[in-house]
């Protein structure tokens, strides 16, 4: 009885994290449309979240659309089908490895900083003193993040999936031999608008994911230094985890036919 027993707690731990990451999730989406409206620090999250985010977003777009090329054109030279690597190379971005990717890089860089910011204001007591001051913490410190992942992560991801295209082209026609105009030709031509429409959806879910993961873990920190560092590594794994099994979701959603 002891193993069902240990398989119940699990079960119940399990279910109410979910219970109170989806009321943190629920109030903090609440608070989006009421005010008041810190307009300050919604700019400084979206300096923070989307254009400091650019140069890792831009290299690793740059270099993995470059690698998805060149072995596209390997696998597919076994098969006499070299020919497709601007439609597979621009497909694979846009539908999946460019909202991914972004989504991890943001996950990686955005949701460690946020829930290590929260984690330390909540160690050193300053959360406790903007309660005193009269203000939301949540409304503060959430919302603005929030609603600047949302803004941002979907700019990010249309500018990844931009460059990663850029970076298949620079290595097809330099290294390839594809011709420019046709390679962009192909491109164009291959891509509809349900792929543009499921790539930038996925970043706004993913945004969304990222910023509640950083935002929750913060606010729910333990104290002290080991707490600010389990606050930052829980939010890190949790957003990973929860952007893969969203772009599952989605990817079933928009592609299931």
């Amino acid at each position: 009885m002891k193993y069902l027993a240990a398989l119940g707690h699990i079960t119940l731990v399990a279910l109410a994290a979910i219970g109170r990451i989806t009321l943190f999730a629920l109030t903090a989406l609440s608070n989006l449309l009421r005010p008041p409206f810190y307009v300050k620090e919604i700019g400084h999250a979206l300096m923070s979240i989307g254009y400091f985010s650019l140069p890792v977003v831009g290299l690793t777009a740059l270099f993995t659309g470059g690698a998805l090329a060149l072995q596209i054109y390997a696998g597919g030279a076994r098969f006499n089908a070299e020919a497709v690597v601007p439609q597979i190379v621009a497909i694979g971005i846009v539908r999946e490895l460019g909202p991914v990717m972004v989504g991890l890089m943001i996950a990686a860089r955005v949701t460690s900083s946020i829930a290590a910011e929260i984690a330390t204001m909540k160690v050193t007591e300053q959360i406790d003193a903007l309660v005193t001051l009269s203000t939301d913490p949540m409304k503060y410190l959430v919302t603005p993040r929030v609603l600047a992942a949302i803004i941002a992560v979907p700019l990010l991801v249309g500018v990844g999936d931009t460059i990663g295209i850029m970076g298949g082209y620079i290595v097809g026609v330099q290294t390839l031999g594809f011709n420019p105009v046709t390679y962009l030709n192909n491109t164009v031509d291959f891509l509809d608008a349900i792929d543009i429409t499921s790539s930038l959806t996925k970043g706004l879910a993913f945004g969304l994911i990222a910023s509640l993961m950083g935002c929750y873990y913060g606010m729910h920190s333990g104290r002290g230094a080991q707490g600010v560092a389990a606050a930052t590594r829980d939010s890190v794994v949790a957003a990973s985890i929860l952007i893969i099994a969203a772009n599952f979701v989605l990817t079933g959603v928009f592609f299931s036919a």
